[in-house]
C-alpha cells in the first residue's frame, strides 16, 4: 500500500466536505459523491473528481469513507456502490449510525469482502475543516495501513477501541461522548431561555460562574452563537442532533438504561426543527423553550 491513496468520500455535507479537502491537502486522490450533487461540486475546484453515482465514486478506490445521515442511508448508498466495490477495499464508516446499524453495515462489508472499520469522528465543522477531528476507530490490525493515512489526514489523533468493527466499539464510545455534548447543548439553551424569562442578563450568570467548577468553554461557545445570532453556518445541525439523541436513547433502552435527559433533548431538538431551525447550529434548541419566536 502506497502512502498516497485514492479515497472515495460518500457524503459531502458539513463534515464530509471538510474531510475530503483535508485528504486532498495530504496528497490523496479524492472521488466524491453526494445525493445532492450541488454539495459535492465545490470540491472539484480543489481537485476532487465529483462522481454522478456511488458506483462511479468507488471505482479504483483504496479506501471508501462514508459520512452520511444515518445507518439506513449508508446501507442504501453502499448497495448502490456494490457493483464497483473491489474485494479487499477498506471501508471507513464514519456516519454516527447506532449500534444495531453498525452490525448491519459490517455484515454488508463481510458479504462484499470489504475490510470494515467502525470509525465515527468527534468534532464539528471547525475542527473538521482544520483536520483536527478525533477519530474513534475499531477494526482489524491487518489492513490498518490503508486507513491510518486517512485518519491522519482528517484528525489530530485516533482512539482505537477494538479490532472488530462489527462490535461497534467506536460507535459505543461516540454515543457516550455525544450524550454529554447534546445534554450540555440543551442545558445551555434552557439557561439562556430562563435568564430571558426572568430578566437576568446572561453575562451576570457567566460572571457568577467564571473560573469555577461550573464554568465551561463549551457553554460559553454555544451561548455565544445564540446571543450573537451566529447559528449559520451550523457547526452541528439541529436535525442531526435530534437523530443522534434518538440513537442514544435507543442504545440505552436496548441495554436496560433509562436516559431521561437524552430523551428530553431529542424532543427539544425536534421542536426547534419544527420551528424551522433544523439546518441551524444545534444551539438553536434554545428556541424550543418558546411557543413563539422571541424578539431579538
Amino acid at each position: 500500500m502506497t502512502d498516497k491513496l485514492t479515497v472515495s468520500v460518500l457524503g459531502t455535507g458539513i463534515m464530509g466536505a471538510a474531510m475530503a479537502r483535508n485528504l486532498m491537502k495530504a496528497g490523496h486522490t479524492v472521488r466524491a459523491w453526494n445525493r445532492s450533487r450541488a454539495k459535492a461540486e465545490p470540491l472539484a475546484a480543489d481537485g476532487a473528481l465529483v462522481a454522478g453515482s456511488p458506483a462511479e465514486a468507488v471505482q479504483g478506490a483504496d479506501v471508501v469513507l462514508t459520512m452520511l445521515y444515518d445507518g439506513p442511508v449508508t446501507l442504501q448508498v453502499m448497495r448502490e456502490a456494490a457493483p464497483a466495490l473491489r474485494p479487499g477495499v477498506a471501508w471507513m464508516q464514519s456516519t454516527t449510525a447506532g449500534i444495531e446499524a453498525v452490525a448491519e453495515l459490517a455484515a454488508f462489508a463481510d458479504e462484499h469482502g470489504l475490510v470494515f472499520y467502525d470509525a465515527p469522528v468527534l468534532g464539528t465543522r471547525q475542527p473538521a475543516e482544520a483536520g483536527q477531528l478525533t477519530v474513534l476507530a475499531a477494526g482489524p490490525e491487518e489492513g490498518r495501513a490503508a486507513v491510518v493515512p486517512v485518519f491522519e489526514a482528517v484528525g489530530a489523533h485516533t482512539v482505537w477501541s477494538g479490532d472488530d468493527g462489527a462490535a461497534a466499539g467506536a460507535t459505543r464510545l461516540k454515543l457516550v461522548a455525544n450524550s454529554w455534548v447534546l445534554a450540555a447543548t440543551a442545558a445551555t439553551g434552557e439557561v439562556l431561555a430562563l435568564a430571558r424569562a426572568l430578566g437576568v442578563d446572561p453575562q451576570d450568570f457567566f460572571d457568577l460562574i467564571a473560573g469555577g467548577p461550573l464554568d465551561m468553554g463549551y457553554l460559553r461557545a454555544k451561548a455565544g452563537l445564540v446571543l450573537d445570532g451566529r447559528l449559520t453556518p451550523a457547526q452541528f445541525a439541529v436535525g442531526t442532533a435530534e437523530k443522534d439523541a434518538r440513537l442514544i436513547v435507543r442504545a440505552g433502552e436496548t441495554h436496560g438504561v433509562r436516559l431521561d435527559v437524552a430523551a428530553a433533548s431529542a424532543e427539544r431538538f425536534a421542536r426547534a426543527a419544527a420551528q424551522g431551525h433544523a439546518d441551524e447550529d444545534m444551539a438553536a434548541a434554545y428556541f424550543a423553550s418558546f411557543d413563539e419566536e422571541p424578539a431579538s
